[in-house]
């Protein structure tokens, strides 16, 4: 059974999330605050953590900051501040979807749902071993390396690079991007993709303005442009 971890100090919120939750065959585990959820997190081993911002004590996006130095959980944000900024920022530290409030607990479930379907665990179809001019993408082993010297990647940034390098020259919609690699067919914001590579080319290395390996196809998307080796 697949389990979540609802973060919120609202006892009300976690309840009905818990009834939404659990009608979906999962089990749930909670937290009022931000030290509770990191406890939980990591007595749990929640397969999603269905965070809220606005915590008590450590806030959620520094209780993301947290997991994400250990743990590649899946992570939806949910926030009551509806400013750009404060999703942006939650994306970029790698959470894998965002939910503002106030929501529909049905919409919520269905959120979770959507990016429990994704596998991080499953290389793409294809090649095992990707080999590009100063890029290697090992697909089952869930490493890349730039000019032989090992490249961190969160697992999102590692599916979104194999999605890419796996079809070079092909364009993909943003779309086309949140479906392969998110899995996700009721995400409507397609902002996420951009922030999601703006972050994959900070950590390759590879320019906006003079890329080598990721380009802009604009008003479309992205592609892949690495030359292989």
């Amino acid at each position: 059974m697949r389990r979540v971890l609802v973060v919120d100090d609202e006892p009300h919120i976690r309840a009905v999330l818990r009834g939404y939750l659990e009608a979906d065959g999962l089990a749930v585990i909670e937290a009022g605050d931000g030290e509770s959820a990191l406890r939980r997190a990591g007595d749990g081993h929640p397969d999603l953590v269905l965070l809220d911002v606005m915590l008590p004590g450590i806030d959620g996006l520094e209780v993301l900051r947290r997991l994400r130095a250990v743990s590649d959980v899946y992570v939806i944000l949910v926030t009551a501040r509806t400013e750009e900024v404060d999703t942006l920022v939650g994306l970029g530290v790698g959470a894998d979807d965002y939910i503002t409030k106030p929501f529909s607990p049905r919409e919520v479930a269905a959120r979770v749902k959507a990016v429990l379907r994704r596998d991080r665990g499953r290389p793409a179809a294809g090649e095992t071993v990707l080999r590009f001019d100063g890029l290697t993408v090992d697909r089952d082993g869930r490493e890349v390396a730039r000019g032989g010297t090992p490249v961190p990647l969160s697992s999102l940034e590692f599916d979104l690079l194999a999605a890419l390098a796996d079809a070079p020259g092909r364009v993909f919609s943003r779309r086309q991007l949140l479906e392969r690699v998110w899995g996700d067919d009721v995400y409507s914001d397609q902002r996420v993709v951009d922030v999601h590579i703006r972050s994959l080319r900070a950590r390759l290395g590879d320019d906006a303005t003079d890329p080598h390996l990721i380009a802009t196809v604009r008003g479309v998307g992205y592609k892949f442009i690495g030359r292989p080796a």
